[in-house]
């Protein structure tokens, strides 16, 4: 397979020759962590965590009038993870990250088909989760509308996991796949109007997923609905934008759902230099005390490692089904000139309802990250200290008494995206 796709690529470089819009580019991205209490806290008796990991890209675009093409080839790499002169991938990474194309249906409307990155807003609810090596990605047809500072998007998918496209009939479509929301089928509808220094948009989406009998066959789907909007205003140096969002019908295996999201974010800009933020954001938990009934909020396919600390200890793979999140937090980004900057942010963390034990603090997190534009590429270094208050420890399973005395999380990253090709008319 992996020379297929190696022969594609090839057969991109050719085209080049003969149409005059094509463009071919890459990233290239290693990324070094020091991981001592990312993501939960860590046991004083465990070893802190250190690893290197890359991600390598190789992206194709082709644009016509008629539509544009777009494959983008990506590897994910720990370093050390395959052992000297290993015949194959150890780990199997190497995948096709995005393959789609996007007709033009005319008077502004289009389809887009395929792999593709589906991000909106803020990505609080659909994002392209760059942070992680893996990213994320939907296999979805899109039909898309654009008029001035309006636009619309209709999106379809259905899901299904055979390997064998002969074996419809024999095999059915129960969809097999399960774990961090991953659904059989999806519709929603996005709609998004600019107007001079503010913005509003809708998101109605319907994710349908596969539920399983005691015997794990499939049993029918569950239909979880999640329904909001994102609210930009800006003007002069103040800006401000807000979430409300609501899920309603049924996780799966018929778990029924009733839960919110409420976010608020304001900055200013105190000097050429120096961008102020402050905001909160709660999401509701679950207060049911039935298997069949839940009151937890999740943010489903959002970029959520951007959103409450950057140490992902909620929402990232983690905290669903959980007590909820009330959150508090400061910012302030330093222009330090020379294309550099840092960014300082402080966040207060509590349960939207109290532990079993009656806490609701959970701690207090310190972020900290030092971007630099050179020439050709960027470089950030990050750091990270979680200062775990009693509902925290009960939260990860662990007592204070065998917990690590400092969690903390550093990393740096190099980014270098070059341009192979470019024949697009200016």
């Amino acid at each position: 397979m992996k020379k297929q796709y190696l022969i594609i690529t090839l057969l991109f470089l050719t085209a080049n020759a003969i149409y005059a819009q094509f463009t071919l580019d890459g990233q290239f991205r290693p990324r070094t962590e020091y991981r001592h209490g990312f993501g939960s806290l860590i046991p004083d008796a465990a070893d802190a965590g250190f690893a290197i990991s890359t991600r390598a890209r190789l992206n194709a675009k082709y644009e016509s009038e008629a539509y544009q093409f777009y494959l983008s080839l990506q590897d994910v790499m720990v370093w050390g993870e395959n052992r000297q002169i290993l015949p194959d991938d150890q780990n199997d990474s190497f995948a096709v990250f995005e393959a789609w194309a996007n007709i033009n249906l005319g008077k502004g409307w289009s389809t887009k088909l395929g792999r593709q990155v589906i991000s909106y807003d803020d990505q609080r609810i659909f994002g392209g989760l760059d942070w992680a090596q893996q990213g994320r990605n939907h296999d979805a047809g899109l039909l898309k509308y654009k008029k001035d500072k309006f636009i619309l998007d209709i999106g379809l998918a259905f899901s299904q996991d055979f390997d064998n496209p002969t074996g419809f009939q024999s095999v059915g479509t129960a969809y097999n796949t399960a774990g961090f929301f991953t659904y059989k089928t999806m519709q929603y509808v996005y709609a998004k109007q600019q107007w001079d220094g503010f913005s509003a948009s809708l998101l109605a989406l319907n994710n349908g997923f596969q539920n399983f009998d005691e015997t794990d066959a499939a049993d029918g789907v569950s239909n979880l609905q999640t329904i909001g909007t994102h609210l930009n205003f800006k003007q002069g140096k103040f800006n401000a934008n807000a979430n409300l969002f609501l899920q309603t019908g049924e996780r799966q295996n018929e778990v029924k759902s009733s839960a919110y999201l409420l976010g608020l974010e304001l900055g200013y800009k105190a000097s050429d230099k120096v961008a102020l933020g402050i905001g909160t954001e709660v999401i509701s938990g679950n207060k049911a005390d039935t298997t069949d009934k839940t009151e937890a909020f999740f943010p489903l396919y959002g970029t959520n490692h951007k959103f409450n600390g950057f140490m992902d200890y909620f929402y990232v793979g983690n905290h669903a089904n959980s007590v909820g999140l009330f959150d508090i937090h400061a910012s302030a980004k330093f222009d330090l000139g020379k294309q550099s900057s840092l960014l300082v942010k402080v966040l207060n963390f509590s349960g939207e309802q109290e532990l079993p034990n009656g806490e609701k603090s959970l701690g207090t997190e310190i972020d900290l990250v030092f971007a630099k534009k050179f020439k050709g590429y960027g470089l950030a270094i990050g750091y990270s200290q979680m200062f775990a208050a009693d509902g925290m420890y009960e939260l990860k399973g662990i007592t204070e008494d065998l917990a690590a005395s400092s969690q903390n999380w550093a990393w740096v990253q190099l980014t270098i995206k070059p341009q192979f090709l470019n024949t697009k008319k200016e």
